[in-house]
């Protein structure tokens, strides 16, 4: 069961995904969906394809015929459900993909009728999977698209009025599937580009695909020295952003404040780790901004829900309803930034504009699966009574986990959903104050480990 995870399907090659585990996921699956067809891509591992075997015979027994896309970026999977193919429109939509994860592992990411398939419901599929025997292997159905094709020539069109723009771009596609899609967009709009490691290889052999991490960005930031204005880097599967320019790694809040400059009173919706200075200089500006849970099906689902034209994540996922379908697309977001250069707004100078705040990036907090939930309900009743020497608190916010907003500041705590840590992040005015906040608040999460 623990391969059935919060967002996704995720776990290791053979050992926990195999023939047999793949194959009832895969009939559990088409019970779960409407239509006839469902559409299914892959990212650059060794054995994608081989789960793209097992995953369509579980399919087919369910009485499913698979669109076989084949090597794609995630965000041409999640496109294939606004398209029509040859008469037929997919009910639902499989990414096999270990995203950033090593190269031993793999997983699937998985869209029914447009919405992300996710929490109880992936739970209730895995119970479902372990109680099946291995079903009867059917006669194959599949049908070949050329799902990139159709991407690329929706965002070339898109992105006309960028074509031959001077902007010296560069930019790493970490050996992921980035690079399956990029090359074409950016020669047909004519753009000045170099590409690092932008061949797929599963084997990741320059670096881990995971942009977040400083240290994979090394060598796309030495290159955007020597011969950019800009760089970006992707995920493994395309769908998180890093933007870079010669002054700033622009995180995700960042990316939608500028991003909504050229929306009209946009609903932004950001994670209860966007900085609050995102939150407020949004409302300054007149649009609506709300905070709701960290992960990418959480925000489209709530994107839904409320209409929003934009939503972020500090770690690169981007949302565009505005223009766009309301999914995370990093090369979609590629192509916005640039327009934003192309429209001459200078990046640099509109960051340097904001008011400055001290934050830290994620701190992970070791803990165990069966504690971590325990361990935020015993910091909540700590919190109702907290000692004498804690800063002063102005609210507490439970959206997710805690977000405890201070007078100069916030510190958060909440329970990773994917992982069994507890993650943290801090942020002030104030250079002292993050420190403090962070020393405050570990002490509070050792007295509750105390108390289990």
């Amino acid at each position: 069961m623990s391969i059935y995870r919060e967002y996704d399907i995720r776990g290791i090659y053979e050992k926990e995904l195999n023939e047999a585990s793949v194959v009832k996921i895969g009939r559990a699956l088409a019970d779960r969906i409407e239509g006839e067809y469902v559409a299914v891509g892959y990212d650059a591992r060794s054995h994608s394809p081989v789960l793209f075997e097992y995953l369509t015979r579980g399919l087919n027994a369910g009485g499913k015929t698979v669109l076989n896309m084949g090597l794609v970026p995630t965000p041409v999977n999640y496109f294939t459900n606004y398209q029509e193919w040859n008469g037929i429109t997919p009910s639902a939509s499989v990414m096999i993909t270990g995203s950033h994860n090593p190269s031993e592992y793999n997983g699937f990411k998985i869209t029914i009728n447009k919405l992300p398939f996710f929490s109880d419901d992936i739970y209730a599929l895995g119970r479902e999977c372990e109680a099946m025997e291995m079903p009867t292997t059917p006669e194959r159905k599949v049908i070949e698209i050329d799902a990139a094709k159709r991407y690329i020539d929706f965002l070339v069109n898109e992105f006309q009025h960028l074509k031959g723009m001077p902007t010296r771009i560069v930019y790493d596609c970490g050996n992921g599937v980035a690079g399956v899609v990029t090359e074409e967009i950016f020669q047909r709009l004519e753009l000045n580009t170099k590409g690092l490691y932008v061949d797929p290889d599963g084997t990741f052999p320059n670096h881990h695909p995971d942009p977040s991490v400083e240290h994979n960005l090394e060598d796309v930031k030495a290159l955007l020295e020597k011969e950019g204005d800009i760089a970006f880097a992707y995920d493994g599967d395309a769908d998180r952003i890093a933007v870079l320019t010669h002054k700033n790694n622009i995180k995700g809040d960042m990316m939608a404040l500028l991003y909504s400059m050229k929306m009209d009173k946009p609903t932004v919706i950001g994670e209860v780790k966007c900085s609050q200075v995102m939150y407020d200089e949004l409302r300054a500006r007149g649009c609506n901004a709300i905070m709701y849970k960290t992960g990418h099906s959480n925000l489209k689902v709530k994107m839904k829900e409320t209409g929003a034209d934009l939503a972020c994540e500090v770690s690169g996922h981007i949302f565009f309803k505005n223009r766009y379908f309301g999914y995370d697309d990093a090369i979609y977001a590629t192509l916005r930034m640039l327009e934003l250069v192309h429209d001459g707004i200078d990046l640099d100078a509109e960051l340097a504009r904001l008011p400055k705040v001290y934050s830290t990036e994620e701190i992970k907090v070791e803990t165990t699966e069966e504690e971590k939930f325990k361990l935020m309900d015993a910091i909540k009743a700590l919190l109702e009574n907290p000692p004498a020497d804690f800063p002063t608190i102005r609210d507490i916010i439970t959206v997710d986990g805690v977000r405890i907003n201070f007078e100069k500041g916030w510190g958060l705590v909440r329970a990773s959903n994917t992982t069994p840590v507890l993650v943290t992040r801090f942020e002030s005015t104030d250079a002292t104050e993050v420190k403090q906040y962070e020393e405050a608040i570990n002490k509070l999460i050792a007295q509750a480990k105390n108390s289990l």
